[in-house]
């Protein structure tokens, strides 16, 4: 049996000012895939191993914001970035369910 071709490699790096909605600042494949993540990597930038998010980001321009549609998944990404860097959204509260007041993100 021929064993299945090792996938090729795939990398997109968001970036989220806090304001507005995360852009595509970096994508790749195969070696420049491995340099986007060894750079995250050394940047102490979370990785999230989520092909299928991957796949659909790959399809964004650099600099291109992400759709609507993806909002809750890189939502839900960059919750957890924040959380294993010690970090919490301005305004929010633990155990608070609903979003913070938008007067607390006010600066």
């Amino acid at each position: 049996m021929n064993k299945p071709a090792d996938p090729i490699k795939k990398a997109v790096a968001l970036f989220y000012d806090g304001v507005n909605a995360p852009h595509v600042s970096a994508k790749g494949t195969g070696d420049i895939a491995e340099a986007i993540m060894e750079v995250a990597t050394e940047h102490g930038v979370p990785l999230c191993d989520n092909p299928e998010l991957v796949n659909l980001l790959m399809q964004l321009e650099l600099g291109e914001e992400i759709p609507e549609t993806l909002y809750i998944a890189v939502a839900y990404i960059i919750a957890f970035a924040y959380e294993l860097d010690g970090n919490q959204p301005a305004g929010w509260k633990p155990g608070e369910k609903s979003a913070p007041d938008a007067s607390a993100t006010d600066a």
